[in-house]
């Protein structure tokens, strides 16, 4: 199945400990990077959910945020986080010394993420659940990379099928292209008033054919297609081999390119590098 590396999914956890909110989004990269943002208090998650995503992904510029809000327990002891009120005081008052204005709410330091937490919130229990949300916000976020994947496929799909009908063309044409060219070697041959033994003549021909024969560069181009085809329909990351096929079908254009010597010909070079170009940039969306 193809997948895009350009996704987003979200997703809402409610429990009795409170309420959590999983985000996740991501761009194309060349490889697999991982930025996390967590609460404070639950930054030791930061390695289990760096290897689930490992294990589900294989490329792209991940995004991973979890907001976090705990619902406190009547009657219960809370535990304050020194550090945290100290620095966000601190800023406080750098903020209120440098606009001369303003005042600091302590309740509103106190609701700041992180500072006031319930003593009997048992946050291993709370990890797993979060982990359990994860992996289910995971399956959305591979959902949403499929269904952009299956877009890109069939965008790709019509290149191929353009790629395919130019090669037709070339390959249609040539025979008329030969005969061409042979018909103005012997006029510029007559033209010049030089007389060629047959032997000669059919020499000087056959290496003409020879250097604008562009059959094998047709071949590939059909098979880079086959492969192509081929390709789309794995159920693996294939990003990085589609990439490495466009690479390929480059080659062979330019060398049909530089052996053209009819205007349709170079015309369909042309189009050629147009659809590859296009198929490249879909491509480069494809994890």
């Amino acid at each position: 199945m193809i997948r895009s590396m350009t996704a987003f999914a979200q997703r809402k956890i409610q429990g009795t400990w409170g309420m959590a909110v999983w985000e996740l989004r991501s761009i194309n990269q060349r490889y697999l990077e991982t930025y996390i943002r967590l609460p404070e208090q639950l930054h030791g998650l930061e390695s289990a959910i760096r290897e689930r995503i490992r294990k589900r992904l294989s490329r792209g510029k991940i995004e991973c945020t979890l907001r976090f809000d705990l619902t406190p327990v009547s009657g219960k002891a809370l535990i304050l986080n020194e550090k945290l009120a100290k620095q966000l005081v601190g800023a406080a008052q750098w903020v209120k010394t440098h606009s001369q204005e303003g005042v600091i709410d302590p309740l509103a330091i106190l609701r700041w993420p992180g500072v006031m937490s319930p003593t009997d919130q048992d946050l291993d229990t709370i990890s797993t659940e979060l982990l359990v949300g994860l992996e289910v916000t995971l399956n959305d976020f591979i959902i949403a990379r499929e269904t952009e994947g299956s877009v890109l496929k069939l965008l790709i799909e019509k290149r191929l099928t353009g790629v395919s009908a130019e090669v037709a063309k070339v390959r249609q044409q040539m025979p008329a292209v030969l005969i061409w060219q042979r018909d103005r070697l012997i006029r510029k041959l007559e033209e010049a008033k030089m007389q060629l033994d047959s032997n000669r003549l059919e020499q000087e021909l056959v290496m003409l054919a020879q250097r604008i024969d562009v059959a094998e560069e047709l071949d590939r181009l059909d098979a880079h297609v086959q492969e192509t085809y081929q390709l789309l329909t794995k159920k693996e990351a294939v990003g990085r081999r589609l990439d490495f096929m466009m690479q390929e079908f480059n080659r062979e254009s330019n060398t049909l390119a530089s052996k053209s010597i009819n205007t349709n010909v170079t015309a369909s070079a042309i189009e050629l590098k147009v659809l590859i170009e296009q198929m490249r940039e879909q491509i480069q969306n494809i994890e």
